[in-house]
């Protein structure tokens, strides 16, 4: 049956509502991954999150390289598909996947072959923390190409407009990870105990059974990609269309995770109970940032196909309907992460010390979730116009400003609550700023002025 749509008729929230909420879905099964890690992780001790928490910084950088592909092949798909040529289509999918394949094995032989000093650049003291973090980055290595293919498969559904079909393959991953990991981390039944090394493996077989699925996809939806050759050529006119759709954002991307690394060399210095409150904090918080992150693709998509059809006045009528929706959201998580910060960060860890430190951490950073999705809405309305610059300057020049205001910040009575005021601060300003010139834009558009005199 065939599931994509079109998304340049009909009703506008209705059509973002039906293309988003399995995005959002989707966003949230990638995060359920290392929200399930780190439930069972922490059953370990907050030692044990500390490694994976630096380790998995080498996965979230590995975003920056999946970002090129998966951007020109949601975006690219999606225009194409507005202006009706579907032959444009299918190339910009062949490209995306061959590109994805080629630096999924490049990225995972650097991690292999440098994991010792990636993991020193942290300077950890503890020498079981350090062992356990090298081991868990090895193991994600191994299963990389897995974990690079899966997020692109996603996108090019995406860009036709079927977002469940994703959404449910990725949910299938999430529930193996969910089954595998107790068994492997505790070693229940006949499994062994293996702790870290069992997160790793249990996370790397379930990746590699959604690449399986989808590759079984593939074959049953000639519509999407029959005449898709692998092995053929790279044309160098759409892998330019792709790094210039991809390299922005996976600029934005690779600086975020690398100034995240800096800060983190900074939090450091209070000993690992900080990283364990870091790590853990981050991920409840990002149930609120991941939802945004899957709007923000369908903005992307939306505006993406309705900009190919030349259809502007559903362009600004969909980002209008999407920011009323992502307000909302917004406001939601700021109520929970402020006023149920200590159910929420006990449901991962146990010890009191982290746990108060970790309702400090999730109090700051929930006065930020509401310009969040705004920024996020925002960065997904750009994407899909094709103008990928704006969104990933304002991420780049505010995430690179925290460093030196979290050293700022740090050295004065907050200390460390120095520095969580200085991500939720810099996050309030990306969503201001970035907003104001979307809508700017929007005014001095040509084809806002034609639609006026119109």
């Amino acid at each position: 049956m065939k599931q994509s749509y079109n998304l340049t008729e009909g009703k506008i929230v209705q059509a973002l509502f039906r293309l988003a909420l399995p995005i959002m879905g989707t966003s949230l099964v990638q995060l359920a991954y290392n929200l399930t890690d780190m439930i069972w992780v922490g059953r370990i001790g907050a030692r044990a999150v500390a490694a994976v928490g630096t380790a998995g910084f080498f996965t979230w950088l590995a975003m920056a390289f999946i970002l090129i592909p998966r951007t020109g092949a949601q975006v690219g798909v999606a225009q194409a598909i507005g202006r009706g040529d579907s032959r444009e289509a299918k190339i910009y999918i062949q490209h995306s996947i061959q590109l994805i394949i080629c630096l999924a094995l490049f990225y995972g032989a650097i991690l292999i072959v440098f994991r010792k000093p990636l993991i020193g650049f942290f300077n950890l003291k503890e020498t079981d923390i350090i062992n356990n973090a090298t081991i868990y980055l090895v193991i994600i290595s191994c299963g990389l190409l897995f974990y690079f293919l899966n997020p692109v498969f996603t996108a090019v559904f995406n860009g036709f407009g079927d977002s469940k079909t994703p959404f449910l393959v990725n949910s299938v991953g999430l529930v193996t990870n969910m089954v595998l990991d107790p068994l492997m981390i505790l070693g229940i039944g006949p499994f062994p105990r293996l702790e870290v090394a069992g997160a790793a493996i249990a996370t790397v077989i379930a990746q590699a059974i959604v690449t399986l699925i989808f590759l079984v996809l593939v074959k049953k939806r000639p519509e999407f990609f029959s005449g898709v050759r692998l092995f053929a050529g790279l044309k160098k006119e759409y892998v330019r269309k792709i790094v210039k759709l991809g390299f922005p954002l996976a600029l934005q991307s690779g600086l975020f995770t690398i100034f995240a690394m800096g800060v983190t060399r900074i939090i450091a210095q209070w000993g690992p109970i900080p990283i364990a409150v870091q790590k853990v904090g981050s991920q409840i918080e990002a149930i609120s940032w991941m939802t945004a992150s899957g709007f923000e693709a369908a903005m992307s998509t939306f505006v993406g196909q309705n900009y190919g059809a030349k259809k502007w006045q559903r362009v600004i009528r969909g980002y209008f309907a999407g920011m009323s929706i992502m307000s909302v959201i917004g406001i939601l998580a700021t109520g929970l992460l402020i006023f149920a910060a200590r159910p929420l960060f006990k449901i991962f860890i146990q010890e009191e010390e982290t746990v108060r430190q970790g309702i400090v951490y999730l109090r700051i950073l929930g006065f930020s979730q509401l310009f969040m999705c705004i920024e996020a809405t925002t960065a997904g309305a750009f994407n899909g116009l094709g103008r990928t610059i704006p969104p990933s300057f304002v991420g780049i020049f505010f995430n690179a400003s925290r460093i030196p205001l979290a050293l700022l910040l740090s050295a004065t009575r907050l200390g460390l609550n120095g520095i969580w005021w200085t991500i939720s601060i810099t996050s309030i300003f990306k969503g201001v700023v970035l907003c104001t010139w979307y809508l700017i834009m929007l005014k001095r558009s040509p084809e806002t002025k034609a639609m006026l005199t119109n």
